[in-house]
This record gives C-alpha cells, sequence and structure tokens, in this order.
C-alpha cells in the first residue's frame, strides 16, 4: 500500500500541480521559488490542522476572491489535496476499508480529498456592512475566520465538481491518521556552533536524551537502578529541605492558617535525564562540547538523529502507510558531506515498511549520487493570464519519451555527475567547445560586463546570475531533449569547423579542414543538429544551408536555444576560436609572443599574414596558449584581450 500520487490546487504555486510519487525515495528538486517547501507545507497543514490564510490562495484567485459576490463559483477557490492510494490483495485493509467505496476486485485505488473551502454565505454577511473601499483589505486581514477544512472519500475526480459533490463522503483527520503516518524535517534547523547561541547550543545533546527516553518509555527494568538511587536522595534532600525551609514554611503556616505545609524531594529519574545527555568529540578524555562543532557535522548529526526519532515513531505506530519529508538535508554542510549523505540515505530509511520519503533539495550533488528514476523536477509555467503555477515533472519518464536514441538518452544520464548535475537548479546555460573556452571565457564575461555597466546602470552582470557553464565539445547536441524538458535559456558557444572534399593518393574522396572561404561543408553535428541543416552534402537545399550558415543568416533552434559560431571580423572568416582570437588580438600577440606560451615558430608571426595559415604554423598546445592569455589578461596591465564578436554576441543574447 503506498500514495501513488498527490494532487494539489489553489495552494500558492500549487495552482494545479500533480505530483507522482515513488514507493520508497523520491526527490524533489527546482529552481529556488519553484513550490517545493509550499508542497511540504500544505501536506503539513492539512495533516496537522495548521491553517491556512490569505496568503495561501494562488495570486490568480485573489481578484477574484476580492470581488466575491452570490454568483461566485466558490468550489473554484477551494485549497485542495487529493492523495489516490494504490493496494493489493495482500495489503491488511482494516483501516483503509474505511475509504473503499467501490468494491470491485479490478479496482484497487482509494483517492482522499483534504479541502478548505471558503464560507460564502457568512462572508457575503459580514461584507454587507463594510465599505467597497475596504473590502479587500478586510478579506485579507480576516478570511482565516470563514475557512473550513473537511476531507472526503470518493470515486471519480467529476465528484469534486459541484454537480457531483453530493457523492462526496466526509471523513474525519482521526481516520486518516490511522492509515498514514507522517513525519517532517524542516530546513531550519535549529543547530548553532555559536556559544553565544543558547537556544541551538546543546541542541544534539537533547535530541540524543529525546531519542533514548523514547525508545526506552516503556522500559521500568532500564531505570529501576536509577529509580532506588533517586528514593534515597528524596530522603535525604527532605530532610535538608525541613532545615533550610523551616523559617518560611513556619510564617507561612502562620500566614495561610495550614497545618501541614512541606516541601518535599520529588526527584523523576526521565525528568533528571533530560539533560543529562551531552554530544561531545575529540579524543580520550580531551573532549569538547559540541557546539563548538561546524554546522555541517552538526547539522548531519542532528539530521540522522531526527531521522532515526521518526523511524522508531514509524516501528511503534505500525501505520500502513509511512511518509517521512525531509527539507533541504544540504543545509550547513559542505559538497563533500551531501556526496556522503546522497549516497547512504537510502541504506538508512531501510527497515521501515511502507516507508515513503521525499526529500527536497538545491544541492546538485545530492541529485548526482541518486537514481534519476526518483527525481521530480519541479517548474513554473505561467498561464495566458501571466500567473505562475508549478509543474512536477517525472524526470526520467519525461525524458525517455523525448529521446528517440537510446544512446543518447544513455550518455545524458551518465554525464548528470556533480558538475552537471548543477544544470537543474541553473537560470541559465553556457555550453563551450572546450578548454580554451573554459578558461577565458570568464575573462570575456568580467570585462563584457564592464563595458555593460559602464553603458546601462540597470544591466545586471553576468557574473551575477545563476549561470551554469559546461565543457561539453562535440556532444552539446546529445542535450537537445534535456534542454527542453527544463525550458532554459541556453547558450551554445562552438565552432563553426568548416571542410572542403578532398582525394588521398588512392583516389578516395574526405572531408578535411579549411578556410571559411573555401567551405563544402561541416564537421560540426552540433551546428548541424540545432540549425537544422537538410540531408545530402551536395544538394542545392545544403549548399544554400551553407551559405546562411557563414552568413549568420539562419534561424535559432528556439526561443530558449541559441548556437553561436564564428562570424567575419576585420575582414577575416575564423573557423575555430584560435584563429578568430588571433586575428582580433594580432598585434598585441606579436608584441608579447617572447612570453606568451603554447606557441611554436614565432619567427613567423611577424611574417605570415594569412591568419588561417599563421595559426595552422605557430599554434602548438591550445591549453598552454589559453592559460597564458589568461595570465598575460591579469599580470600585465598593457594587455586586454579583444573579445571575437560571435561570443560577444552570444554574451549580449543570453544577458538580455
Amino acid at each position: 500500500m503506498y500514495i501513488s500520487n498527490i494532487k494539489m490546487r489553489n495552494f500558492r504555486l500549487l495552482n494545479d500541480t500533480v505530483l507522482d510519487l515513488k514507493k520508497d525515495l523520491s526527490l524533489l528538486i527546482g529552481r529556488n521559488n519553484s513550490g517545493k517547501t509550499s508542497f511540504l507545507v500544505l501536506f503539513e497543514k492539512f495533516y496537522n490542522n495548521g491553517g491556512f490564510n490569505y496568503n495561501d490562495f494562488s495570486l490568480s484567485l485573489r481578484k477574484k476572491l476580492n470581488n466575491i459576490n452570490e454568483d461566485t463559483d466558490i468550489n473554484e477557490f477551494s485549497i485542495r489535496m487529493v492523495l489516490e492510494i494504490e493496494y493489493n490483495e495482500e495489503d491488511n485493509l482494516d483501516y483503509l476499508s474505511e475509504f473503499i467505496l467501490d468494491l470491485d476486485p479490478d479496482v484497487n485505488t482509494v483517492k482522499i480529498a483534504f479541502e478548505c473551502a471558503i464560507d460564502k454565505k457568512n462572508l457575503l454577511k459580514d461584507l454587507i456592512n463594510i465599505d467597497k473601499n475596504d473590502v479587500e483589505n478586510y478579506i485579507m486581514k480576516n478570511i482565516n475566520r470563514y475557512l473550513q477544512e473537511s476531507i472526503y472519500v470518493f470515486e471519480n475526480d467529476k465528484d469534486l465538481e459541484n454537480d457531483g459533490r453530493h457523492k462526496l463522503i466526509k471523513k474525519d483527520i482521526n481516520v486518516v491518521k490511522k492509515i498514514i503516518n507522517f513525519q517532517i524535517i524542516h530546513a531550519k534547523r535549529n543547530v548553532s556552533s555559536s556559544e553565544e547561541n543558547k537556544i541551538g547550543k546543546k541542541i544534539l545533546s537533547s535530541l540524543t536524551t529525546k531519542y533514548f527516553n523514547s525508545k526506552n518509555k516503556s522500559s521500568n527494568d532500564l531505570f529501576g537502578d536509577i529509580n532506588k538511587l533517586i528514593i534515597k536522595m528524596d530522603n535525604s534532600l527532605d530532610a535538608t529541605y525541613e532545615n533550610f525551609f523551616g523559617t518560611f514554611l513556619q510564617k507561612s503556616k502562620e500566614f495561610l492558617d495550614l497545618k501541614n505545609l512541606k516541601v518535599i524531594s520529588n526527584l523523576q529519574s526521565k525528568e533528571l535525564l533530560e539533560y543529562s545527555s551531552q554530544v561531545v568529540y575529540g579524543f580520550d578524555n580531551n573532549h569538547l562540547p559540541e557546539h563548538l562543532n561546524g554546522l555541517g557535522f552538526m547539522n548531519i548529526l542532528y539530521l540522522l538523529l531526527q531521522i532515526e526519532i521518526s523511524k522508531d515513531n514509524f516501528h511503534n505506530d505500525k501505520k500502513d502507510i509511512n511518509l517521512l519529508f525531509i527539507e533541504e538535508p544540504e543545509a550547513h554542510t559542505h559538497p563533500q558531506m551531501q556526496y556522503i549523505f546522497a549516497r547512504e540515505i537510502e541504506k538508512i530509511l531501510k527497515g521501515i515498511n511502507s516507508l515513503q520519503t521525499v526529500i527536497t533539495t538545491h544541492s546538485s550533488h545530492i541529485v548526482s549520487q541518486c537514481d534519476f528514476e526518483n527525481i521530480r523536477y519541479m517548474k513554473k509555467k505561467e498561464d495566458n493570464d501571466g500567473f505562475e503555477n508549478t509543474e512536477i515533472r517525472n524526470f526520467h519518464t519525461a525524458l525517455s519519451e523525448k529521446y528517440k536514441s537510446e544512446e543518447e538518452f544513455k550518455f545524458v544520464k551518465q554525464y548528470l555527475t556533480i558538475q552537471s548535475a548543477e544544470l537543474f537548479f541553473a537560470n541559465k546555460i553556457i555550453f563551450i567547445e572546450g578548454t580554451t573556452e573554459k578558461m577565458l571565457l570568464p575573462y570575456f564575461i568580467n570585462k563584457f560586463d564592464k563595458e555593460m555597466m559602464a553603458k546601462d546602470l540597470s544591466y545586471i552582470p553576468l557574473s551575477s546570475q545563476n549561470i551554469t557553464i559546461l565543457e561539453v565539445g562535440a556532444n552539446a547536441k546529445a542535450f537537445h531533449a534535456f534542454l527542453d524538458f527544463l525550458e532554459i535559456k541556453t547558450l551554445i558557444i562552438t565552432d563553426i569547423d568548416t571542410t572542403r572534399m578532398v582525394e588521398n593518393e588512392k583516389g578516395k574522396e574526405r572531408y578535411n579542414s579549411c578556410e571559411v572561404s573555401q567551405a563544402q561543408n561541416t564537421s560540426n553535428s552540433t551546428i548541424k543538429f540545432y540549425l537544422k541543416a537538410p540531408e545530402g552534402i551536395t544538394s542545392t537545399l545544403f549548399v544554400d544551408w551553407l551559405k546562411n550558415l557563414i552568413s549568420g543568416s539562419l534561424e535559432d533552434y528556439s526561443d530558449s536555444i541559441k548556437v553561436v559560431y564564428q562570424t567575419e571580423e576585420k575582414n577575416y572568416h575564423g573557423r575555430s576560436f584560435e584563429d578568430a582570437f588571433i586575428n582580433i588580438n594580432i598585434e598585441t600577440i606579436k608584441k608579447k609572443k617572447d612570453i606568451l606560451q603554447g606557441l611554436k615558430n614565432k619567427g613567423k608571426i611577424d611574417v605570415i599574414n594569412d591568419i588561417y595559415e599563421l595559426t595552422e604554423k605557430i599554434l602548438d598546445k591550445k591549453s598552454d596558449f589559453a592559460s597564458s592569455l589568461l595570465y598575460l589578461s591579469l599580470a600585465d596591465e598593457e594587455v586586454e584581450w579583444e573579445i571575437p564578436s560571435y561570443i560577444r554576441g552570444g554574451l549580449s543574447w543570453i544577458a538580455k
């Protein structure tokens, strides 16, 4: 028995959202403000009667809510969460049978609706006495007084509509809690490494005691010896108290006319132990208190203890469905600890029957170590009226449907390592060709930002935006479905890679690299895919396409994906980054040739005027050349490299 999906409506960004849950672990990811926390809060509010308010209603509803009248269909405003529970003949249905409406043996789904509805009748009655100009403010401040929470079991989604609501069968939250045990570990964990923070100072120590007591709350034997000692302490303290409080008690008895007023000792073993355990670390007897530990260690220790306490709760309650929500386990932890947590979490969660865990995270390190079939990706989308709604997509299922090539899909899954898993959380993406661009792009971005900020005070620097830069080489094509899935603005910086047909000594034809002016083809599969090259290299369609490619007049792949490559600049059209860069920076290169690394035949720099030939003759090691260019830009005040126009154009596009 498990919850197969959760449907949410009208709650903040979750205006019309569905989450399909795994039987074991679901990883809920997405960029900031995509609704991850809202999902946890919604479930917690309904389960724990947390109460709703005006700010919980979707933005798209508020204008209508502020203009509520007799004709308003109040059902459209209800905040709702629907759980679909799947079961089979092997499950114990003692408690679930309360919710089973269809006795058809082929039907194995139960639907439970949690609803927060507005009492329109009473709200309209009270609004009569409110000035029209104050209605919006009144509703904003007082709507919680008119909210009614209910739980229903039903068969079909249409039963939730006005015409079918007579079929709804009302249930109590206590009946639901007989089936579902819900535990949540929030991100705002009260741990602190500061001596001054008295609240969070001993949170681990108090938590260990709580765990100890909860594990042994039914064990009298465990506390037996302690209780014997406490009785002796009580007797000793009674005599001490009688002497110490004697004068006070005598005055009190006279004043209140009481004869048997005493102060006695009443120690309780479990209360005495409440703060008796302490988390320390160090070696041998050289212990240090918990608050001197790093926040990362404290957070992980706290998290693991909370998980153990939750597991103990699940084990003792023995509910049919156990739900554990963990919010942002990466809080305060460095990447290595996030990596370890992600790798070990499934082992930690084992041992509890029917346990479904939902983890929300912003950590690419956690994502990279998890099974991609567990990923649920939250994405904000605007409707026709400009209001946002969060969609939750099954990453593995949705992506596998987009990829026609199993080989490409396999490559993308394997490529999403610790570094590239950042793509899930980026606002923008830049794919680059190789090591040279990887080294120099930060320099170009910094230079571009300075130029733009000097022109436009409202310009937001690229260096301050959430942009993931990845070196993908010639494999950018393989990411097309992934980029379509994420719908994130993506710039692909690549080389035009022009080629021309030649014959070898045996008369066999092949395409070799050549100057752009002699091009008959391009070897760049990324360009061919994203800019939609026609089939047949010798066809008229392809020849025309190649001309348009060279002139830069082809249409973009989509509004969110742009491919940039070398363009003509200073009367020369580069084929690669290196010759395009050398062309526009040739005078500075000539001045600094003796200290530039990665070059050979430096004497030819002043002799050869053809840039394509010059690049071929002098370039030795691209990575050394790029490293040397970067070093000079930072160390030599005379050096300020020009940005190739195609890169500048790409940065301008993604900056908008």
